[in-house]
């Protein structure tokens, strides 16, 4: 979302009023105080007004579900497609089995895309878009999809053939989070990684966990393109609320440490508010909490704006 903003109106602690929603591509007259305020979760001013960018409508679509031969299929896929179709490329969502099975389990008329029984390993709803007609695309596609098929990367495929089936494939995976809520508590971590870290970093989880925490299930999904998983993690049963707490801290202060040594940051999409503080004084250098609390500082001095968000405090 961050990247469709082009401009925005706030109110800044003194009372006074800022503006730019001209909404140019190219403005390279000063500080860009614009991404200042997106990033700053109500903490330096009070967005009252965007300009974002809009897109043309597709007119043409190709939604497929796909189940994966593994783990690395996906990762190749992924290049594959991108390297195939450029931007026409706009979805590519990953989901593990725990999660696909979640949402078969919890969310009603939910069905699995796939004719053959099981669901597997990984699965990945890929969506292509593009804002001409087809013109060749349909050859194109299925020439590719036949190709995934001969190199081992896909095991089984689905091809929305309707806008309603298109509507129910995009259910089956904005359907997650709501089954893992019927499940029970999970604890869930909103995580960003180097592409070429997502892999290592799902395999040494799959590794670490279980080994440590036996029964632990693990719910991986998210946003592949964009490097951002929802890795959310099922406890196993028995533990009193003592040690269920201190597992909890144990399994986030592991996931955290390790996507931070592969690259990555902690806080994808979700922001930092109250609960992540503690996670901005361990992760962020103290040169970089030292700019945030000045630029904090200088637009609201008496720290008027979402208190306690955001910004650690000092010792």
């Amino acid at each position: 979302m961050r990247a469709q903003v082009l401009g925005v109106e706030a109110v800044l602690a003194d009372g006074s009023v800022v503006a730019n929603l001209s909404g140019l591509r190219k403005d390279n007259t000063g500080y860009d105080w614009r991404d200042l305020l997106i990033g700053a979760e109500g903490t330096l001013g009070i967005i009252t007004a965007a300009a974002v960018r809009l897109f043309p409508r597709p007119r043409w679509q190709q939604t497929v579900w796909v189940a994966l031969a593994d783990l690395d299929a996906a990762a190749a896929l992924f290049v594959a497609l991108h390297e195939t179709f450029g931007d026409k490329l706009t979805a590519f969502e990953l989901m593990g089995r725990t999660v696909f099975e979640l949402v078969l389990r919890h969310i009603p008329d939910a069905r699995a895309p796939w004719q053959a029984e099981g669901v597997p390993e990984w699965a990945a709803l890929v969506e292509l878009s593009d804002t001409a007609p087809a013109s060749g695309l349909d050859a194109l596609t299925e020439s590719f999809w036949g190709e995934t098929f001969a190199n081992g990367w896909v095991r089984d495929a689905a091809v929305a053939l309707s806008e309603q089936q298109r509507v129910r494939f995009w259910q089956l995976r904005e359907s997650a989070s709501e089954a893992q809520q019927r499940e029970g508590v999970s604890i869930k971590h909103d995580i960003a990684l180097p592409l070429a870290q997502i892999v290592p970093f799902i395999r040494a989880g799959e590794a670490h966990l279980p080994a440590r925490f036996p029964g632990v299930r693990i719910a991986c999904f998210g946003h592949f393109g964009d490097g951002n998983l929802h890795y959310n993690c099922f406890l196993p049963s028995g533990l009193d609320r003592a040690d269920r707490a201190a597992a909890a801290a144990e399994v986030t202060r592991w996931i955290h440490d390790e996507v931070v040594r592969r690259g990555g940051s902690f806080s994808a999409e979700h922001g930092i508010g109250l609960l992540k503080v503690k996670e901005m004084a361990r992760y962020k250098s103290d040169a970089e909490l030292a700019l945030m609390r000045r630029i904090k500082a200088a637009l609201d001095p008496d720290g008027l704006f979402n208190p306690g968000k955001v910004l650690p405090e000092v010792g």
